[in-house]
């Protein structure tokens, strides 16, 4: 029995093998890399679209032609605080929340 204890005990001591160790090796180290990563492939970009959509809502103006996010396009008629309506045909006018616009296509200034 002290045997076995013996050897466990000697296994647990025994020195890393060699090119196991290293900077690279630490799992530590390979989790914030991994981190990282996904933080600049991933979240930054999502995190500058999120920012250039909500400036283009914050630019809307009447006449802009605009996409929901449940596909409706449309023409903006009116804008309220956290609202905009927008004319999806002849006389309808549908209301709706800023957040749920998708896609701005801005009006030409030349017509």
């Amino acid at each position: 029995m002290t045997s076995i204890t013996s050897l466990i005990s000697l296994l647990a001591e025994a020195p890393p093998a060699p090119g196991a160790g290293g900077l690279l090796g630490n799992p530590l180290v390979m989790m914030g890399l991994l981190f990282v990563m996904f933080y600049f492939l991933l979240i930054r970009p999502q995190q500058r679209q999120r920012k250039e959509l909500a400036a283009r809502i914050q630019a809307l103006q009447t006449g802009d032609k605009v996409v929901t996010t449940s596909g409706i396009h449309g023409i903006v008629h009116n804008i309220r605080d956290h609202t905009v309506v927008i004319k999806i045909a002849e006389g309808t006018m549908v209301e709706f929340d800023k957040p749920a616009v998708a896609v701005v296509h801005k009006k030409d200034l030349a017509k």
